[in-house]
């Protein structure tokens, strides 16, 4: 039986996704996949400890690829808007790198930048290119009912927009910090 979640993450709180993942398959949920925005897909299941990992590719997943985490032990779990879905079960993790993707601190650094350089900077170019001038556009309307409701729209997107690039951007930060510190 399938049941769905309404959950939201922002591209810089997948740490958080994979814990939010293994404690819906630690209660008999399965993950099947995500319809996007934010509505994941679960089977119901025989409870158990598992361990979600998610790499960050901005496409899906080449079987070779696929292939080489399996080699690994993990199995592919999905793909969403570039997110890559890997689970293994606990019990398989013998040692503390056999719970981890990446082989390597560097890998998880360049995973960082590639979301920033995908995600980030897009996300910035439609903020300044876009939604401010539409902003200032609406600013120097007539102040009729539909420049005023513009200039409220556009309002609420800028606001909405800072604070999401400024929660993910301090997160990636941080998280490059920790990566390099590791």
């Amino acid at each position: 039986m399938s049941k769905v979640k309404i959950h939201v993450f922002s591209i810089a709180d997948y740490e958080e996704e994979e814990i939010w993942l293994r404690k819906q398959h630690r209660q008999g949920l399965r993950f099947i996949k995500i319809v996007p925005p934010c509505f994941y897909v679960f089977e119901e299941c025989t409870p158990e400890d598992v361990v979600y990992r998610l790499d960050y590719q901005n496409r899906s997943a080449s079987s070779d690829y696929k292939q080489i985490f399996q080699d690994y032990g993990w199995e592919y779990a999905g793909n969403c808007s570039g997110w890559l879905y890997f689970r293994k079960p606990a019990s398989e993790v013998q040692q503390e790198n056999d719970g981890e993707i990446f082989s390597d601190t560097q890998s998880k650094v360049d995973m960082i930048q590639h979301v920033v350089n995908t995600r980030m900077i897009p996300l910035l170019v439609i903020f300044f290119c876009c939604l401010i001038p539409n902003w200032v556009r609406s600013l120097n309307g007539s102040l009729g009912k539909v420049d005023y409701f513009l200039m409220v729209f556009f309002s609420g997107l800028i606001v909405l927009y800072l604070l999401l690039i400024l929660h993910c951007g301090r997160k990636l930060m941080k998280l490059r910090e920790k990566y390099r510190q590791e």
